[in-house]
């Protein structure tokens, strides 16, 4: 059987309509009388009309629709962020497209491709751990396309970027440590890449000098985010001459692969070692003992993010403006500490 996309033309002939008439009447122009339009909308309904939104596209030169690009969905942080992202973006009367990267520099601009593609008025985008040249995203300027950098951003494009305050939040979970006693901390680190990185790798040397704590470079692994990597990192802190008495880890994925293999040493937490994290995902409070984290807004930095992009959609590219949006976290003290 012939497949038929049913069109303004059959619902126009049905009703014995003009296509202008049935065109206002779905698109709720004022000229239409109230029983026409009501019948245009109960007959689009019962043939189960889909507005051409190519077309559309074709006359407003926007299709109403944003791309989100993030990194990858093994945690709770970025589903987390699209939530709060496509509320905002609802409301805008705009629609999504999703990509994740996994964590690869080649998929992520695969994904660029793939937002061209699909024509989006504007793109979010939250960077992988492996991105470093950023060609496949300045192309987005060069053809006016907005974009907003949430998370891990990209500091060589001056353009919206939505992120919390990385430094004061390991300053303070690394305070916190010292403030319970104790005295060798070590830091599972992300990888030099990452803006993120680099900012609570400074928070944690921070708190070590506020409290006359010298700075130990054995005791600092930066590592790639392949979570299976953790237990090696942990045995060889454990493994020390002078092994730590905390870790504080670069996130909450990090942090309870670390509690699993401390336990499986047989060692106690905090006991033996305490563990902190960052991010507070869904997991952090679930686990035995329940982990001490670094709390961010997730979904309060996706409807920032969402919503600058929208004022950058709404205005002339030459208003354009490179707002920085910088949210507070928040040190969620549980068992682990």
């Amino acid at each position: 059987m012939k497949r038929h996309q049913v069109t303004i033309i059959d619902i126009a002939k049905e009703l014995n309509l003009s296509k202008s008439t049935v065109s206002r009447a779905l698109t709720g122009h004022k000229s239409v009388k109230p029983d026409t339009r009501q019948a245009v909308l109960d007959l689009a309904e019962k043939l189960d009309y889909q507005r051409n939104m190519l077309a559309i596209s074709l006359i407003t030169k926007k299709t109403n629709t944003i791309g989100i690009i993030v990194p990858e969905f093994h945690s709770s942080y970025f589903p987390k962020a699209i939530i709060g992202a496509q509320e905002v973006a609802s409301k805008a009367g705009y629609s999504t497209v999703i990509c994740q990267s996994d964590e690869t520099y080649e998929t992520e601009v695969a994904n660029t491709r793939v937002m061209l593609a699909n024509q989006v008025d504007g793109i979010l985008v939250s960077i992988t751990k492996e991105t470093r040249n950023f060609d496949h995203l300045k192309i987005f300027q060069r053809k006016g396309i907005p974009i907003v950098f949430f998370n891990r951003v990209c500091d060589e494009m001056d353009v919206p970027k939505v992120i919390v305050d990385d430094y004061d939040g390991s300053f303070r979970a690394v305070c916190h440590l010292i403030e319970r006693g104790r005295k060798r901390i070590a830091h599972l680190a992300g990888p030099s890449s990452l803006k993120i990185s680099e900012k609570r790798l400074n928070g944690y040397k921070a708190a070590l000098r506020k409290h006359n704590i010298p700075f130990d470079e054995e005791l600092v692994i930066s590592y790639d985010l392949n979570i299976d990597k953790v237990k090696i990192y942990v045995n060889h802190l454990l493994n020390m001459e002078n092994p730590p008495d905390a870790i504080f880890a670069v996130n909450d994925p990090t942090a309870i692969e670390t509690i699993q293999v401390i336990k499986k040493r047989g060692l106690k937490v905090p006991d033996d070692i305490a563990v902190v994290g960052f991010s507070n995902d869904f997991v952090s409070g679930l686990i035995d003992p329940a982990l001490t984290t670094v709390a961010q807004p997730v979904k309060e930095i996706g409807q920032a993010a969402a919503q600058l992009l929208i004022d950058q959609i709404n205005r002339e590219v030459a208003d354009w403006k490179a707002i920085i949006k910088v949210l507070k976290t928040e040190l969620i003290v549980r068992k682990s500490s």
